[in-house]
């Protein structure tokens, strides 16, 4: 590696627990690596205080044509080609062999095997040239470790049928917590990120039809060479993409459903987040998201990538809706520290957590935190340890975090809904009928939600955060008190639980029609 080189900022990988070296990859096998270059201006409006068009935003806040050429020299210095480039995305596109990658940005690609198989990665950071150094902001695609799991749970059942366990279809739940019944949805498009899997149109078919309703429109949008391709198991990621099409198909019928299937790496999952946030075509208003990982798996420049990507949609008025994990506050982490799901932790997302929806008659006749336990799951939740308190948070008074740091961080989750698998959702998955559950169902039904409201007020609500924590204690949330989900106890008003509450339908269109933001998308 030449020696007029910088580390790129928080570049650096770290060996997975429970990883191995077992060789090295094909250097002449060819790739492509995603590099994100910086924005044209640091002084972006406040999440949710400007809204303005895909169009106007890559002229005023994407990458700027000046940062081009240096990108074009470096890539021909180093024999790599280039295939895309997207200002408004801030992203470039380089393809070359992972030998001319691997010296390009001055790193050793290997061969690991873990525990969900091998796969291509490194150790260590990235170099630059310094005349990129500051330019190139991240660089996404070298290390292809899954990077991401579902949050869906099926019900595993132990000892007795408990009292109150039941399972609902998606517009029963609806039912229950009082959604808008006066639009469909008709008139937007919700966006579902999938890192794996894939559905079936006889599935969605056959679902629908037992609902009595009309197959919605879904479009299947690939993205570095993601596919939609079930595997035939149930268990699968394939019932990842079923429960978020099918939830928010069965809720709001009326609205188009965009499916952006690529792989599960950082750089599948950052360009797809992207590509549907600035899609000038289909013009997501709500985007779903049901992958994660806790924050301890993530490299800082993916942090902060997701995170301004996120920061893109609260300026085009799309909504982010994450599921905040089905492992409890430690997350699936065993090192007997608090951890909070990424992208849940986000700032600039709605954080959905779960609860235990009981009902009787068509009404709520009891609702907790859900922490089923015994292989059954719990609702994730906590205080980042990357991002501070965003100032919405703080009439809420989130803890600190529990581990040693004592972080002020950013709390999670926001909102939350039924995710229980005991009192779970009917689906349709590889043929067969499923009852799931999970985190992973709570933001396709916030995404349903909204675009129910979105389609009834007329225009998008855009980044929800400051105007939900403004209304706390007020019509919208029906608030979560009882439970834990380990380090964490809910309580009156926010917890690191449940959130704000669960949601009140009518009342949150009341409250959304009068503050929504404006703008075209």
């Amino acid at each position: 590696m030449p020696s007029e080189r910088v580390p790129l900022a928080g570049s650096l990988r770290k060996l997975r627990a429970d990883s191995q070296p077992i060789g090295v990859p094909d250097p002449n096998a060819v790739t492509t690596a995603t590099v994100l270059l910086r924005r044209r201006t640091d002084e972006l409006p406040e999440p949710g205080t400007q809204t303005v068009t895909r169009e106007e935003f890559a002229a005023r806040f994407g990458a700027s044509p000046d940062d081009l050429p240096p990108i074009e020299e470096f890539a021909a210095e180093n024999d790599l080609t280039v295939v895309e480039i997207d200002f408004a995305r801030r992203s470039v596109v380089l393809a070359g062999t992972l030998a001319n990658l691997s010296w390009a940005f001055g790193t050793e690609l290997l061969l690991f095997q873990s525990t969900e198989g091998p796969y291509r990665g490194r150790i260590g950071e990235l170099f630059l040239p310094t005349q990129l150094d500051g330019i190139i902001v991240g660089v996404f695609g070298l290390d292809e470790r899954p990077q991401a799991r579902t949050h869906f749970r099926t019900h595993l059942q132990i000892g007795p049928k408990a009292a109150g366990d039941t399972s609902y279809t998606p517009a029963a739940v609806s039912k229950l917590y009082g959604f808008p019944t006066q639009s469909t949805g008709a008139g937007q498009c919700v966006a579902i990120i999938e890192l794996g899997g894939g559905y079936r149109v006889s599935d969605l078919n056959t679902y629908f039809k037992n609902l009595g309703l009309k197959t919605p429109s879904v479009t299947a949008v690939s993205v570095d060479g993601g596919l939609n391709q079930p595997v035939g198991d149930p268990n699968s990621a394939d019932g990842e993409v079923l429960l978020d099409i099918e939830v928010v198909g069965a809720i709001a019928p009326g609205a188009k459903i965009a499916v952006y299937f690529a792989p599960n790496t950082d750089q599948g999952f950052l360009d797809a987040i992207t590509r549907a946030v600035h899609d000038t075509v289909l013009k997501p208003s709500v985007v779903s998201i049901s992958w994660g990982g806790p924050e301890s798996s993530w490299t800082a420049q993916a942090l902060s990538a997701y995170d301004q990507a996120f920061h893109d949609a609260t300026l085009l008025g799309v909504t982010i809706c994450c599921a905040s994990g089905d492992d409890g506050s430690a997350d699936g982490v065993s090192d007997g520290a608090a951890h909070v799901d990424f992208p849940s932790s986000s700032p600039n997302v709605l954080a959905c957590g779960g609860t235990r929806l009981e009902s009787s008659k068509n009404k709520i006749t009891k609702e907790v935190v859900w922490n089923h336990g015994a292989g059954n799951g719990a609702t994730g939740g906590g205080v980042s340890e990357t991002f501070a308190m965003p100032s919405y948070q703080a009439s809420a008074k989130p803890p600190v975090s529990v581990n040693p740091t004592h972080f002020k961080g950013r709390g999670v989750p926001d909102v939350s809904g039924d995710a229980d698998p005991a009192t779970g959702y009917q689906i349709t998955v590889d043929g067969r009928r499923a009852v799931f559950g999970g985190t992973s169902a709570v933001a396709p039904l916030w995404a349903a939600l909204i675009a129910l409201i979105n389609a009834q007020t007329g225009r998008p609500a855009g980044f929800l955060n400051p105007k939900l924590y403004a209304a706390a204690g007020k019509p919208g949330f029906r608030d979560i008190t009882s439970g834990n989900n380990g380090a964490y106890t809910a309580g009156t008003g926010w917890d690191a639980c449940t959130g704000l509450g669960s949601p009140v339908g009518a009342s949150l269109l009341t409250l959304l029609s009068a503050k929504a933001s404006g703008g075209k998308g």
